[in-house]
């Protein structure tokens, strides 16, 4: 299963897309033993159109081109579940994986948030809390929440979930 971050605008150089490099590699190292070849990042330029709907469509056209036929999308929405652990993510993903799904595209929407039909198309909509957060820092947190996943599919060191 290819592993995609699909965000709209692009992420500056700076600590950010450091960070975020870092665990996109870290991603791809541990997953090509779990039956994940490649996790690869998309930036998809910000709409130029006046209105915030009209924005929020035009990127939401990309978004979808992106996704293969049979493939998995999951978004990042101010709307999504903020509740789901780690390990029942790693599940999903493991789940989709063994079923042969052949993408797991992960969407972060652009300023105006994501357009209602890639929530639509979603099979899982996430949500990092009720706080607004910078774009560059939601793009880190969904490659370390994949990294995760994978590492608790690996039984790596790196996740400590609680105790009994």
């Amino acid at each position: 299963m290819r592993l995609l971050l699909a965000a709209v605008g692009r992420l500056k150089a700076g600590p950010e897309r450091e960070l975020a490099s870092r665990y996109r590699d870290r991603t791809a190292q541990l997953g090509r033993g779990l039956g994940f070849p490649s996790c690869d990042s998309v930036e998809i330029p910000e709409s130029r159109a006046r209105r915030a709907v009209d924005r929020s469509s035009e990127e939401a056209a990309a978004l979808a081109a992106l996704l293969p036929s049979g493939g998995v999308l999951v978004a990042y929405d101010e709307r999504g579940r903020a509740d789901l652990a780690s390990e029942a993510l790693a599940q999903r993903v493991a789940a989709w994986r063994d079923v042969g799904r052949p993408t797991l595209v992960v969407a972060i929407g652009g300023p105006d948030g994501l357009d209602a039909s890639i929530r639509t198309k979603a099979e899982l909509i996430l949500s990092f809390g009720a706080a607004t957060l910078p774009h560059g820092l939601v793009r880190v947190l969904a490659l370390e929440q994949i990294y995760r996943s994978l590492a608790i599919l690996a039984g790596h060191p790196y996740h400590r979930g609680e105790a009994g």
